[in-house]
């Protein structure tokens, strides 16, 4: 199957940044939308970023003009560079990849997430 291998959590202060990363691995045939959610306690999980493998994005109101999401096609990587972070922005961040692992059979992956805390 799929795994996806997330890097670049951590404890940062407000108005600092950070930058997660997510690496897929497996039989992966071809990588469709690769994308970041983050779940607080006590919250749904939400969507943060989305992005096609045309580079089309889409991200969340509460964080545009703050993060970027980004991807590297050949290595299978997303990337989500956090700026300006606010205490809000506090939660477990999870990476997200769907695809296809034949024509005609596709998959869903998640990462195992990773904590972002945003405080001083």
């Amino acid at each position: 199957q799929v795994q996806l291998v997330e890097s670049g959590g951590g404890l940062v202060q407000p108005g600092g940044s950070l930058r997660l990363s997510c690496a897929a691995s497996g039989s992966i045939f071809s990588m469709s939308v690769m994308g970041w959610y983050r779940q607080a306690p006590g919250k749904q999980r939400e969507l943060v970023a989305s992005i096609t493998s045309g580079r089309v994005t889409d991200y969340a109101d509460s964080v545009k003009g703050r993060f970027t999401i980004s991807r590297d096609n050949a290595k299978n990587t997303v990337y989500l560079q956090m700026n300006s972070l606010k205490p809000e922005d506090t939660a477990v961040y999870y990476c997200n990849a769907r695809g296809y692992l034949t024509t005609t059979r596709n998959f869903d992956s998640w990462a195992q997430g990773t904590q972002v805390t945003v405080s001083s």
